[in-house]
């Protein structure tokens, strides 16, 4: 296995070797480095990702352009006569290409259509999306205006544009139409396809489902997402689906639908949860919980509708009820950093989640020792480890999600092979790491069964599984997602571009 594991070095020579003289464009509405005032000046800060990180070695060896929305306040002012810099910033190797929005654009394309129509349509939790026609105005619009982008950075020249999620759904078949032979086009949706039924809600289907097909290759994370676009491209449009194959014909043209679960840089992981900066975060994390012995159980995501952070209070809230032998022993730890606050459903999800924990700490707490601490603020990367290190379990129960990396994050913190993961059967995640506790998101009492099990289970077995999912994802790391999208798109004849070394071995 060791000869085939993908790192970055082996990323960056593969890209050298099998891309050399075409260029990748990345389109994506996050930009990899942000621009902001600060209390010293303009400050670069570098967002986590790990799309970015997969996707810098990429970009690094073919001289790329990251294409993407310029949201930092001081973007402006760091960018050239034709809104380009060359990053990253302490070393520069290719370019980032901001695009503009008006506050409008940015309210009907992002908010509204984007995170108040896709997201909930995709996700199927429950909470009913919203269609307005002046918010698809708006999506079109900036998929027109990143067309313009990708066209202007590709040239007359043969390229590879590689579109993030589920922003752009429009630009791939734009970019079809505006005549570019030279393109080869692929995109990766971060998010579940819902199935067919759920997706008959949306008001403009085919044009969405047209403009997707675009592509030359479409990846998701599983094959269940793959399968029900295949399905609602059979119900909803005109083209002809291949079941057998994963290939879909429109108009002549065919588009490659593939499974690709993204993962982490586990190397890279692994070593900065050892680091000297997270071992001082683990002691100020002791501090400041007052563990006392206690057992700590941890939840960790953005404050989203989809993470089923009020599901998971309330299976604490049936546990310690169930269980009254584990009160005062076991202490749940809750970051929910802030996300979308400006929408409705989301105010609505932190006043849920607000109301549960004040419930749940005057039922079960004790003055100096609540059950549950909840902290509704960003924590970098360090205090992230810190507490992966630390808790003895970690709950993951989204109601839908593409994939988690939170769950992957949690094992490549744990070189002592300790703690359990609980996770949710309807994430993207449970498909791959089968030595979780899993459970369905939505009964609070399999939720709080698995959490007993994980809190009594012994150290054998804990390292048991915990080694086995870390095998896993140390294997199928970022690398080598980013490393079978490109071995799929060098299958693809590009013209002026000679392939006659590029095999499909790449990966075997």
């Amino acid at each position: 296995m060791e000869h085939n594991l993908w790192t970055r070095e082996r990323l960056l020579e593969f890209c050298e070797t099998r891309l050399g003289g075409c260029k990748f464009i990345v389109v994506a509405n996050r930009e990899p480095y942000i621009h902001r005032h600060g209390p010293t000046g303009i400050e670069c800060v570098t967002p986590a990702s790990g799309m970015a990180t997969a996707l810098h070695p990429v970009l690094a060896a073919t001289g790329g352009t990251w294409i993407a929305h310029g949201g930092g306040d001081a973007d402006r002012e760091t960018v050239d006569a034709h809104n380009r810099l060359q990053v990253p910033p302490e070393n520069p190797q290719y370019t980032l290409r901001r695009v503009w929005l008006t506050e409008e654009q940015e309210q009907g394309f992002y908010y509204g259509m984007a995170n108040e129509g896709l997201w909930p349509l995709c996700h199927i939790t429950f909470n009913r999306p919203v269609f307005r026609p002046e918010d698809w105005e708006h999506y079109r619009e900036v998929n027109e205006l990143f067309a313009d982008a990708v066209i202007e950075e590709a040239g007359d020249g043969a390229a590879i544009v590689f579109i993030q999620d589920y922003h752009f759904a429009l630009l791939p078949r734009i970019l079809k139409q505006r005549g570019h032979g030279k393109l080869i086009i692929a995109q990766f949706w971060h998010i579940p396809w819902p199935n067919k039924e759920v997706f008959r809600a949306f008001p403009w289907g085919e044009e969405l489902l047209d403009g997707m097909l675009g592509n030359d290759l479409l990846g998701f994370h599983v094959r269940l997402h793959c399968q029900n676009f295949r399905d609602t491209v059979d119900r909803v449009i005109e083209a002809r689906v291949n079941q057998d194959l994963s290939l879909i014909t429109r108009g002549g043209a065919d588009t490659l639908i593939r499974p690709f679960p993204i993962s982490i840089d586990f190397a890279a992981h692994e070593r900065d949860s050892q680091s000297p900066e997270v071992e001082a975060a683990m002691e100020r994390w002791r501090e400041r919980l007052h563990l006392d012995g206690r057992k700590l159980g941890l939840g960790i995501e953005r404050l989203d509708y989809t993470k089923g952070i009020p599901s998971r209070l309330q299976a604490i809230d049936y546990f310690l009820a169930k269980h009254p032998e584990w009160r005062g022993k076991v202490l749940f730890v809750q970051i929910a950093a802030p996300s979308r606050s400006s929408l409705p459903s989301y105010q609505m999800e932190e006043a849920a989640v607000d109301a549960l924990y004040e419930e749940i700490n005057a039922k079960w707490g004790t003055p100096g020792a609540p059950a549950i601490i909840l902290l509704k603020q960003h924590h970098g990367p360090a205090d992230m480890m810190a507490l992966h290190r630390l808790c003895d379990v970690l709950l993951v129960n989204a109601l839908h999600d593409g994939m988690n990396l939170v769950a992957k994050e949690f094992a490549a913190s744990r070189c002592d092979e300790h703690g359990v993961l609980l996770l949710s059967r309807f994430t993207g995640a449970w498909r791959e790491l089968g030595e979780a506790l899993s459970f369905n998101p939505f009964a609070i009492h399999e939720i709080a069964d698995a959490l007993r099990m994980a809190l009594e289970m012994d150290e054998a077995e804990q390292r048991r599984r915990m080694r086995r999912m870390r095998e896993h994802i140390r294997f199928n790391n970022v690398y080598r997602w980013a490393g079978k999208i490109l071995t799929a798109l060098l299958r693809f004849d590009l013209p002026e571009f000679d392939y006659e070394s590029n095999d499909a071995s790449a990966l075997d």
